[in-house]
């Protein structure tokens, strides 16, 4: 099969045509990151000063306008942390389960724009730094390729990687968001399962996504808390109704206390069916 501009060209063509709210721009090794404007990189994040204040003061603004109150300082930095987190993990993800290929990003390899008009998820800009791949993939004959011997390494590449990327930013965060080690990995384990997992849905892939995830997190698999999480509720009918259990709080219940998530820790599985039932309506 040809070859596209990269490793990667592909699986985040395929991301932004089923997630188009989500844009990702590959830099060549010459190419600066972009600046200004609503960029930021994410090892300017992680070193924790203005520029994550003035990423953060959009979730506050955010938060204002829709919901006409403030919220707290840890909140906004969870929301904050999330909105990030999660397109990012997709960065390295999506290309692994489409493609089986893992890229290496840096905290100082990825840029982040939420800003642009058009783009709920906002725009990231990257340049990988080396990637993991199978024997056999054509792509093994690229530059910075790194073969691993089969599936079960590929996925340690997978959490190296994501793990590689967000320690960094985490530390940048945590203060913020009054968290630290344990709990700040478990919303990295939630940002990894559930993007990918929705990404799966629209793909209609959300049954091999469960698999591959379970495969990706069965446990002990530090840093990361927990496994994936998933199990089968019955719906009024029997029909089965798949949820998760989140490792963490994304803290949306200081909001709206009674509007939770189907994942939430704090939703009961009546609940869970219900809001179910409801999306799947």
């Amino acid at each position: 099969m040809p070859v596209a501009r990269s490793a990667f060209t592909d699986a985040y063509a395929r991301l932004s045509e089923v997630l188009p709210g989500l844009g990702v721009t590959e830099l060549d090794a010459a190419e600066e990151a972009p600046r200004g404007g609503g960029w930021v990189a994410a090892d300017a994040l992680a070193a924790g000063g203005t520029e994550l204040a003035a990423f953060l003061a959009w979730d506050e603004a955010q938060v204002l306008r829709d919901y006409g109150q403030r919220a707290r300082p840890d909140v906004i930095a969870s929301f904050g942390l999330h909105r990030y987190a999660w397109p990012a993990c997709l960065l390295i993800t999506v290309p692994w389960f489409l493609h089986r290929r893992v890229p290496r990003y840096p905290a100082t390899h990825v840029s982040h724009d939420r800003t642009a008009a058009g783009s709920p998820l906002g725009r990231m800009a990257v340049r990988p730094a080396g990637f993991a791949c199978l024997p056999g993939d054509p792509a093994a004959a690229l530059p910075g390729a790194r073969v691993v011997a089969d599936e079960e390494a590929l996925r340690a590449e997978v959490r190296a990687s994501v793990a590689e990327h967000l320690e960094p930013v985490l530390a940048g965060f945590g203060p913020r968001m009054r968290r630290r080690g344990r709990a700040l990995w478990g919303m990295a384990t939630d940002e990894v399962v559930e993007g990918l997992w929705y990404v799966a849905h629209l793909l209609g892939e959300q049954e091999r996504a469960r698999h591959e995830l379970e495969l990706l997190l069965p446990g002990a698999t530090r840093p990361y808390v927990g496994d994936a999480a998933f199990r089968e509720l019955k719906g009024p009918d029997g029909e089965p109704l798949h949820t998760r259990d989140r490792a963490s709080c994304c803290m949306f219940y200081t909001l709206r206390p009674e509007d939770t998530c189907a994942t939430c820790p704090r939703t009961c599985d009546a609940d869970r069916v219900d809001k179910l039932l409801a999306a799947a309506g």
